[in-house]
């Protein structure tokens, strides 16, 4: 089940807390400690091409966004 299906699931369950107790026991994703999936940006959440150099967790086109801000300077 991919992120965008878990969230479509969660959102029709919202209503009926019962059935989706149940549903979160037997179907809820696993933390994941290796892989595309265990990092996240941090400021639009997609999977790859992270840039965790100084802590930073951002995906490339938001480090692109925001560099300067930041104050890093783009020498070329």
């Amino acid at each position: 089940m991919t992120a965008s299906d878990w969230n479509k699931v969660l959102k029709q369950l919202r209503n009926k807390p019962v059935i989706m107790q149940k549903f979160m026991r037997h179907n809820k994703p696993r933390p994941r400690k290796m892989g595309i999936a265990s990092r996240k940006c941090e400021r639009c959440g997609r999977f790859g091409a992270h840039l965790n150099q100084y802590n930073l967790k951002l995906c490339r086109q938001c480090f692109r966004e925001i560099a300067v801000e930041i104050g890093f300077n783009k020498y070329s």
